[in-house]
Formats: structure tokens, C-alpha cells, sequence
């Protein structure tokens, strides 16, 4: 956990935004130590580690809200590729956050890379807007890590435009960790409006 965050330790973090995705690399690496597996995969609620042996492939759907669900992408994962973890993050989430997407979906070169990463390009999906309601996350919860950092419990009704600037913002943020190689490709998804950093080809609509 503390390995996955120290490359983001620019922003504020806690080694929390890591956690599920270092429970999923240490579950899958038990699962494989002293096993010939052509593919095996740990999914901790929706924060994926993954393992692929050469020549294998993993076909995966990912949707941007659970309370809607449907294939709103599809990820083809190979053995050559460098990206063995796959995490969504969101204010709509298990976790809290600062920003207001529905959903931002990483690949990444493990679970605990893309969780972290997911996390703070969430939060960075934000606008200033009198529809988004924010509280103390340490009124919602007294173990929170976070403090009394404000998080968003609610989201009205927003302008196309205030939802493109969110977005935006929140893009900017994931440009920046595939420059700097902490991901390879990116979705965020915001009322139905969406943007794809890094490889495109490997978050792509589906098929209609």
C-alpha cells in the first residue's frame, strides 16, 4: 500500500487509497505461487489483480454505475501488455471521495497502482456547483482516514458544461500519471459523458 501511493505522495493521500488493490496482488500472488495457470484473476469488489500467461488474453466489461448497469466498455487484456490490475473509483463507490464522477476506471501495471490512481483522478473530477453537497468525512464516518476533508455525498442536477469542465479537470490528472507511467489507460464517466486517456484501444465502447 505504501509502495503504491509514495508516487502520488505530491497530493494528499493515505496508504487507504491502496488497500483493496494490495488485498487483490497479495490474494492473486497465494494464488498462483507454485501453480502453472494460463489465467487466474482476484476481484475485490471491483479492484482487480490479474494474472495472464503468455499467448492468454482477458475479455472484461466495465461498467460506470452499478445503480444502471450495462457494458458501458469493454478491456482486452493480453500477456504483453503492462497492465496486470484494473480498478473503479467514485463518489458513488465503497470509498469516499472528493470529486464527483460516476465512476473512473484505471489500467494499470497492478491492482494496487490502479486503485490509488483511481482514487485520486475521482478526485479530481470536480466543479464548483451549489447542486453538489459535501460533508465531513469524518461525520460519515469516525475511523475515516480523511479526516474532516470534505466529500461528496450528493449530486444534482448539472449543466453539460459544468459536467465537460469536471471531466476536464479530472483528465488532466490522469494525462499527467500516464506521462509519468503510473497507468496505462484511463476512463472517466460522468452523466454519459465520458474521456479515455492512454490506449484507447484497450477501453473502447462496445460493440452495438
Amino acid at each position: 500500500m505504501v509502495a503504491a501511493v509514495w508516487p502520488h505522495r505530491a497530493a494528499f493521500v493515505t496508504p487507504m487509497a491502496a488497500v483493496a488493490g494490495a488485498v487483490a496482488d497479495e490474494m492473486l500472488a497465494a494464488l498462483t505461487a507454485g501453480r502453472t495457470l494460463e489465467t487466474a484473476y482476484v476481484n475485490n469488489g471491483g479492484d482487480i489483480a490479474v494474472h495472464l500467461a503468455p499467448g492468454t488474453a482477458l475479455d472484461l466489461g466495465v461498467v460506470a454505475r452499478l445503480d444502471t448497469p450495462a457494458v458501458d466498455a469493454t478491456a482486452r487484456l493480453t500477456h504483453d501488455m503492462p497492465v496486470r490490475g484494473i480498478a473503479t473509483s467514485g463518489w458513488r463507490g465503497r470509498s469516499r471521495s472528493f470529486g464527483i464522477a460516476d465512476s473512473v476506471t484505471v489500467l494499470a501495471r497492478d491492482a494496487a497502482a490502479a486503485d490509488v490512481a483511481a482514487t485520486l483522478i475521482a478526485n479530481e473530477v470536480t466543479v464548483d456547483d451549489p447542486a453538489i453537497a459535501r460533508r465531513p468525512a469524518s461525520d460519515l464516518d469516525d475511523d475515516s482516514d480523511l479526516g474532516n476533508r470534505l466529500v461528496t455525498v450528493a449530486v444534482g442536477g448539472l449543466t453539460p458544461a459544468a459536467v465537460g469542465e469536471a471531466l476536464d479537470r479530472g483528465a488532466r490528472a490522469a494525462r499527467a500519471m500516464h506521462r509519468a507511467g503510473q497507468v496505462a489507460a484511463a476512463m472517466l464517466v460522468l452523466r454519459r459523458q465520458r474521456r479515455v486517456v492512454g490506449d484507447a484501444r484497450a477501453l473502447a465502447r462496445p460493440a452495438t
